[in-house]
């Protein structure tokens, strides 16, 4: 077979191979609520590891098994996401945020065996467990005690043994299902491999130049591909070390950062606009940061105070879940263009086509796709639905459904994004999930929803609703009607109601005329303003 920068790696020889190395190097400080932190040397967090698969394989976890987990940012999510993949099963992080409603169809489609959640999330997992006729089992983190109907996964953990019998991997094993969202009502489950992994780790930490001296801090959210892919891997590749905090705080990240003497970290566009946001304090400049990557849309305004303000140096990034690594980075000994997203990356390629798949002149607007092989340097596919994964990998190229265009330097630029995805504070939303929800009130006949800017989140959430005849409804009546079903990033911020949509000669809705008009609408707003 042929090999690549991948070779027979997979994740259990990559996490043993550090923990024999460097077996005293810090590998992961997590912050408690109180501000002192954990910390679990290489050597330490591999022991964790092999116990936590241990109680996984005496609850009867076997390769191939899914193992939902549906925790906020903790070393249990950490321990588990290396013991999936030491005995063969298979990772399925769900969002925290999740209602029921949301969380039932991954944990179903996926056909989890165990879910691993804690005390507060604990309801949202019972409420759906009917519904998930695969799961057998319900494990409790970070409480002594469990209900009836869960077991309490701290002492089950603290029961096994610090060895683990070895496991037949293969690099195109999988490793994870991530449920990201797309353009229709159901979110699709990306394959990621133990290849995909190790393939990550490499080429993010060779394209941000790190070393084992390095150390992240992760405020983005375990569940995401983001600290998964550009934080941890690329740490754990190198022998680095990362700073895991619960939760993104604006007011707590400079000094977080000071603190765990952080020098590189990831971030969207939303979360440092929060930051800028934050009073000037003088010690915001002793961080150590000598890079932020980052995505999504900052004016040149926003990169000139952030750099002046924190001494921090900017790098814009562009990625999926599905392209595994970055296709597109702007150099880290080039000269840096952040208001692109830069330029291919080793070893991919990248073209921008039109509708027809030819490609179009340079400076012309088409679809970004991406040469790579599936289960090695893209996803390996979506799970169960041959006919998304066909759609989105032909002939070796990965279609992104982002519209870019190249300028003649060869930097190319973020035009729009895929059909009906909303950018929401770093979150995609896809306005057909949202519609869906509101489409079930009794009272609503049709619905429609966009994008519209916001200052501070990318985008914020407009519905345009149509009501049955003879009905009538409130805006707020139907925010809080999504709120009860949908996660609170997913909730419209604003609702119209109308007698009709404009629509094509087949009915559908023209969503780009309802965009066109809120444009509109915001430039008289703001010119009666002026």
């Amino acid at each position: 077979m042929p090999y690549n920068t991948v070779g027979k790696r997979n994740l259990r020889r990559l996490i043993e191979q550090k923990a024999e190395e460097r077996p005293h190097k810090t590998f992961i400080f997590f912050e408690e609520a109180d501000q002192l932190a954990r910390t679990y040397s290489y050597l330490q967090f591999d022991q964790m590891v092999n116990r936590t698969a241990n109680a996984l394989i005496e609850l009867g976890v076997r390769k191939g098994d899914k193992v939902n987990l549906h925790l906020t940012n903790s070393p249990e999510f950490m321990f588990l996401w290396f013991a999936t993949a030491k005995i063969g099963a298979v990772m399925m992080p769900t969002n925290p945020l999740s209602p029921p409603d949301e969380l039932a169809y991954p944990l179903a489609h996926s056909e989890s065996v165990v879910s691993v959640t804690q005390p507060d999330l604990l309801p949202n997992i019972e409420a759906v467990r009917a519904r998930c006729p695969s799961l057998r089992s319900v494990l409790l983190a970070r409480s002594d005690d469990a209900p009836e109907g869960a077991a309490p996964f701290d002492s089950l953990v603290a029961a096994q043994s610090d060895e683990l019998r070895g496991a037949d991997l293969e690099p195109l094993d999988e490793a994870a299902i991530m449920y990201t969202s797309g353009t229709t009502s159901l979110p699709k489950g990306v394959l990621a491999t133990h290849a995909n992994y190790v393939f990550l780790g490499e080429v993010l930490a060779k394209n941000m130049r790190m070393g084992p001296d390095d150390r992240h801090l992760v405020t983005l959210p375990l569940f995401h591909a983001n600290a998964q892919y550009y934080s941890v891997m690329s740490s754990l590749t190198v022998g680095g070390s990362a700073a895991l905090m619960p939760r993104f705080s604006a007011s707590r990240f400079m000094k977080q950062a000071i603190r765990y003497e952080c020098t590189i970290t990831s971030l969207f566009a939303a979360p440092m606009r929060m930051i800028l946001a934050q009073p000037r304090d003088p010690r915001e400049r002793q961080n150590s940061f000598r890079l932020v990557i980052f995505a999504q849309n900052v004016t040149e305004a926003q990169l000139a105070e952030w750099e002046e303000r924190f001494g921090a140096s900017l790098m814009q990034i562009y990625g999926m879940t599905e392209t595994m690594g970055q296709p597109l980075t702007n150099p880290v000994d080039y000269t840096r263009r952040n208001m692109t997203i830069g330029m291919p990356t080793l070893p991919y390629e990248c073209k921008v086509v039109d509708p027809d798949g030819e490609e179009v002149p340079e400076g012309e607007a088409g679809e970004l796709l991406v040469r790579g092989t599936p289960g090695w340097t893209i996803m390996k596919g979506y799970f169960k639905d041959a006919e998304a994964t066909a759609r989105t990998i032909r002939n070796g190229w990965l279609w992104t459904g982002d519209v870019v265009e190249v300028d003649p330097d060869g930097y190319f630029r973020f035009v729009d994004r895929a059909k009906d995805m909303i950018k929401r504070a770093g979150e995609n939303v896809a306005a057909g999930e949202v519609e869906a929800v509101i489409k079930k009130h009794p009272k609503v006949a049709d619905a429609a929803v966009i994008g519209v800017p916001d200052e501070m989140r990318d985008e914020s959430i407009k519905a345009f609703v149509i009501l049955k005849d003879g009905e009538r409804a409130t805006e707020r009546e139907i925010i809080e009607y999504c709120a009860a079903r949908l996660s609170k990033f997913r909730v419209p911020e604003f609702v119209e109601t109308r007698g009709e949509f404009p629509r094509t000669s087949v009915g559908k809705i023209q969503k780009h005329i309802l965009r066109r008009e809120e444009l509109a609408a915001e430039n008289a707003e703001d010119g009666e303003k002026a």
